[in-house]
């Protein structure tokens, strides 16, 4: 029997059945989710009970809400502050669900993009750098033949900071020497800082080759460690202080080096994934964050309002619990009841179900005071006698319930064809 206002009638029942079910499986879904992601935090067996407990009283106090009509407020603050644990802990099984199928390629991609750009630019300096100390390895080599054929050559003014730092340096090394040609301190000074020049023309080339290798054998794919250790093997070496003398400028502004934990392909434990999961939500979301937030939110949210709604008709509305009290008050099944009384409604003058108050036994008076109380029913006088005007949804609720005949209604119609 179902006597709502809004009744769904038999036919119904299988919906109502098939919303319950619904529930059920979603609820298991959300449970697991949600065991899931407290077990990245707690012991296998405390995820176990504890999502068990937060389920179960997700279920129940949303179909206390369905039919209850008391404490409703403090019913949906419990399911809301549930309903946040649940959501959390199911969004952290389900990013970190993505984010092991997704988050390693997505992750070593941008690495590569980062290390790409920044090898990219370190190149452009070390290149600029290497003309720069050709040039200089070319001026020195004309400085030293000049210095042994014709002398003099330190006290000339140069144009070019590093070429003339060489020349004020050979002079201070040659301010005791007498000033000629040939091969003497100035000679050799010159040659020397030939050769040194040479070496740091040859470094840098060494360098730029090494970050050009860097990025020919560079994939995309590969883990971010060993982007990293690669990119390290290339750039560490790099001597800058050759490249800011050869460049003429006091500091460089060398390409940032990639931070590690920015780029984490695998979380080492469990834990790291929720904390990951959480600060990335709230730092740098993505769509997969979103997804699999909005993913643990519907399946609480779809929960709720399937159990909401298929609650009341498993745990009977008001109206049908009070035919069922007036059955027991008579000792008789709910649907004999129901049968007996309505066998005593009649039309009214205007055309509405009514009952004589004086035909009702006890259990019958009970609930037309009851329906009379709650705006089903209305007691009214005709011809001088109390009668009860009946509801026309409750009058056709109460007709349907008798349209499938459950053991009892049959048995007792067997038993009066008998008679």
């Amino acid at each position: 029997m179902a006597y709502v206002s809004d009744n769904a009638g038999t036919a119904g029942k299988p919906m109502v059945m098939a919303l319950f079910a619904a529930s059920v499986l979603l609820s298991i879904v959300s449970w697991y989710t949600t065991m899931q992601g407290m077990a990245l935090y707690l012991s296998t067996w405390f995820a176990l009970l504890a999502s068990i407990g937060v389920q179960t009283s997700l279920v129940i106090v949303a179909w206390l809400v369905g039919f209850s009509k008391s404490r409703r407020a403090l019913l949906i603050a419990v399911y809301a502050i549930t309903a946040c644990v649940s959501i959390a802990f199911s969004y952290v099984s389900l990013y970190t669900w993505f984010s092991v199928r997704e988050r390693p390629a997505q992750v070593e991609r941008q690495m590569y993009d980062t290390l790409n750009a920044a090898s990219q630019k370190t190149e452009e300096i070390i290149s600029a750098a290497g003309a720069e100390a050709n040039k200089h390895v070319l001026a020195l080599e004309e400085m030293t033949a000049s210095e042994k054929n014709v002398g003099h050559i330190s006290r000339a003014v140069d144009a070019d900071p590093y070429l003339a730092g060489v020349r004020e340096a050979v002079a201070r090394e040659a301010q005791s020497m007498r000033e000629g040609s040939g091969e003497g301190l100035r000679y050799n000074a010159f040659d020397r800082y030939t050769k040194l020049a040479r070496q740091s023309a040859t470094q840098l080339a060494a360098a730029q080759k090494a970050l050009a290798d860097f990025r020919v054998n560079a994939k995309p794919l590969d883990p971010t460690e060993k982007q990293l250790r690669n990119f390290h093997a290339a750039y560490d070496p790099i001597a800058w202080t050759e490249v800011e003398q050869s460049l003429h400028a006091a500091r460089i502004d060398r390409p940032a080096i990639p931070n590690y934990a920015d780029f984490v392909d695998k979380s080492a434990t469990s834990q790291e994934d929720l904390m990951l999961a959480f600060t990335e939500l709230f730092t740098a979301p993505t769509g997969r964050h979103f997804f699999a937030f909005t993913l643990a939110a519907f399946i609480d949210i779809i929960v709720f309002l399937l159990a909401f709604s298929s609650g009341p008709y498993f745990f009977g509305a008001p109206e049908e619990r009070w035919c069922a009290a007036g059955a027991s008050m008579e000792g008789l099944d709910d649907q004999i009841f129901v049968r007996d009384f309505l066998r005593k409604v009649g039309p009214s003058a205007n055309g509405m179900a009514r009952v004589e108050a004086s035909q009702l036994n006890q259990g019958e008076s009970q609930l037309c005071l009851l329906l009379t109380g709650r705006g089903l029913a209305t007691c009214a006088e005709e011809n001088g006698a109390v009668v009860y005007l009946l509801d026309p949804k409750l009058h056709e609720s109460m007709v349907e319930s008798l349209a499938t005949r459950r053991m009892p209604l049959r048995a007792a119609a067997t038993r009066a064809a008998a008679v």
